[in-house]
Order: structure tokens, then C-alpha cells, then sequence
């Protein structure tokens, strides 16, 4: 593939989008523009919602191993700092830790150290008879990146104060048109995904698959790698094999695709492999002419966001159960190249 020189094709952005709580009548969508304030009306409110200070929040992410939970880490830690609020963030070992992950939290919970809770779940529903706990107990818990399963939550008593995450679909769409423009009707290509049950996999997979079939495209395999690069890897290596004909490989993140990437190396065959997350490897990797894109996203802004409205929520006295759910959504920045 020629050299090319990088560049940003989308501006990310954001949408918000207000729901009714989980123990409300209905679903309610609603947009409000702010009424103009006199200097004084504005001191006033933004007293009234400021954070008090001291208050210790804790943040329970997928895991620190990886750059990207590295960086919601460091954008929840300069929101808390930008607050003036204090927080703690742990995670799970690894990504497939998914009943470590709940005990980290369940002891933050039984601490009594916080005063809420921002969490990213490892899957839709190892988190649920947690953040029931935590709300029985009248904290109010912030969801980051990865949706509980709605359904079971309610079911179980539990409620969410916001939901702030990258529109995934939109990301697998972003890279499944890339692709698409890159390569004809009927040519083969295949989806290495995430974790099996993690939504934000789930929802890369299903709107890189919907760009695949508008375009025409033969989708000759979709399996998952657990996030993992030597499970990637050995997955392309094998769909490279089974494959003769394979064209391009989409990759639910840039640890798979690195993976990916590596196995159509060493095939020697000149294959399109396009990753999700803009991590700085995977991007040095598009720059060199090897990886023929990236999907960013903004951990940092969406952790720093989360925290942001679970303080807010915690500052105006809002419970569990009787908060709408704002949920907000973070475009994507498809990192690829120009030709010279």
C-alpha cells in the first residue's frame, strides 16, 4: 500500500439525548434550550450545581492494561481534579475478569468511602446485582462506555443516573464504509470481534456488517478474539488460510487489528485491516503504510463526562430510581491516510 500522509475525516461531536428513568411511565426524548440569565441569575445557578468539594467518588473501569482504559483513567482523575472532588479508580485484572471486576466494586461499595459510582461493565451483565446493591444502598451509579442490559437492570431494581459511550454502531459503520470504498461488490472480507456479549463489540460487528452487505461485499466469516492480539492473530491467520480470495479484515479494536495486521504480514498478501480505538501503536502503524486505519474514539472525554454528570446528580440530591437517564453519544474520527 503507497505511503500516504495522515489525516482526520470526521470531527468528533457529540448528541444528548434525555430519557425517562428507569421507574418512569414512558420514554420521553426531549430538547431544551437554556433561557438568557442576568450576571446574577447565572452566579446563582452555577452555585446552586456546582460541586461542594471533598466528596470521593469511585470509578471501576474494564481494566489499567491497556491504553485505552489508561486513558479514561487519566480523563476521569483531571475531571475529578477540574471538580474539585476526589476520586478512585480500580478495574479488573484483565478484560475477560469479569467476576473480579464485580468484587472490586462490591468492596468499594461495602467501604462506604464514596459517595457514587462510575462504572464501565465487562459485559452487559456482570454488573447488574452490583449496581443494585450500590443503589439500595442510595448511591447513585453512572455508566461508562459498555450498556448494562436495561431490561435486567429494571427488572432488578436497579437504575442508572447517565450512560456516556462512543456511538459504537456508528464506529463499525465509519469502518465498514472505509472499506467498502476501498474494494468492489463481491469481494470477500471478514469481522474479528470483540468479547462475545459485550455490547460495544456487538455494536461495532453489526454496523461494520449492515455497511458490508449495502455495499455489496461477501462476508465470508465474523468471529470473536476476546479483544486479545495473539487470538486475532491466529484467527486472520486462519481466515487468511481458509481464505484465498479474503480482501480486507475489520477489527472490533486496535489490539485485535495489531494482531491482525501482523498475521497478513507474514502471509506476504496484500490485505485492508482497519481497527477501532486510535490507540497511539495502531496509529504509528497507519502513518508507516502498514495498518490501513483506525477508528478513534475519546475514552478520556467519555470517562471525564460520566463523572461529570454523576457529580452533578450527587450535588443536586437526585436518588436512585428517580433521576432521568441522560445518555450521550461520542462520534467517532476515522484515522487514515491521503495519497501523496
Amino acid at each position: 500500500m503507497k505511503k500516504k500522509m495522515i489525516s482526520m475525516l470526521l470531527t468528533a461531536a457529540m448528541t444528548t439525548v434525555v430519557l425517562t428513568g428507569c421507574g418512569g411511565a414512558g420514554t420521553e426524548k426531549t430538547q431544551t434550550t437554556a433561557p438568557e440569565q442576568t450576571d446574577g441569575a447565572a452566579e446563582a445557578q452555577a452555585e446552586e450545581t456546582a460541586p461542594a468539594g471533598g466528596e470521593k467518588y469511585g470509578v471501576v473501569l474494564k481494566t489499567l492494561s491497556s491504553e485505552f482504559w489508561q486513558s479514561a483513567q487519566k480523563g476521569a482523575e483531571e475531571k475529578a481534579a477540574e471538580l474539585g472532588v476526589e476520586v478512585e479508580v480500580l478495574a479488573a485484572n484483565s478484560e475477560d475478569d469479569v467476576e473480579g471486576q464485580m468484587n472490586v466494586f462490591e468492596t468499594m461499595i461495602q467501604s462506604g468511602e464514596y459517595v457514587g459510582f462510575a462504572v464501565a461493565p465487562l459485559s452487559d451483565s456482570n454488573l447488574v446485582n452490583t449496581i443494585v446493591e450500590a443503589n439500595e444502598k442510595g448511591y447513585l451509579v453512572a455508566d461508562i462506555d459498555e450498556r448494562v442490559n436495561d431490561e435486567n437492570l429494571t427488572a432488578a431494581g436497579g437504575s442508572l443516573v447517565s450512560f456516556v459511550t462512543t456511538d459504537n454502531e456508528f464506529v463499525g459503520k465509519t469502518a465498514g464504509e472505509y472499506i467498502a470504498s476501498l474494494l468492489s461488490a463481491g469481494d470477500e472480507v471478514a469481522i474479528i470481534e470483540g468479547k462475545a456479549g459485550a455490547t460495544s463489540g456487538e455494536k461495532r460487528k453489526a454496523g461494520c456488517q449492515a455497511a458490508f452487505e449495502a455495499a455489496g461485499l461477501n462476508i465470508v466469516d465474523s468471529q470473536p478474539a476476546d479483544w486479545d492480539k495473539t487470538k486475532a492473530y491466529d484467527l486472520a491467520t486462519n481466515l487468511i488460510s481458509k481464505n484465498e480470495n479474503l480482501k480486507a479484515i475489520y477489527c472490533c479494536n486496535d489490539t485485535m487489528a495489531m494482531g491482525a495486521q501482523e498475521a497478513v504480514q507474514n502471509s506476504g498478501k496484500d490485505i485492508i485491516v482497519v481497527g477501532t480505538d486510535g490507540n497511539s501503536d495502531a496509529i504509528e502503524s497507519v502513518k508507516a503504510g502498514n495498518l490501513t486505519a483506525t477508528v478513534a474514539q475519546d475514552p478520556a472525554g467519555v470517562a471525564a463526562r460520566s463523572l461529570e454528570l454523576l457529580v452533578k446528580a450527587h450535588q443536586n440530591g437526585e436518588k436512585p430510581g428517580e433521576v432521568a437517564i441522560i445518555e450521550e453519544f461520542v462520534d467517532p474520527i476515522l484515522i487514515t491516510q491521503d495519497e501523496n
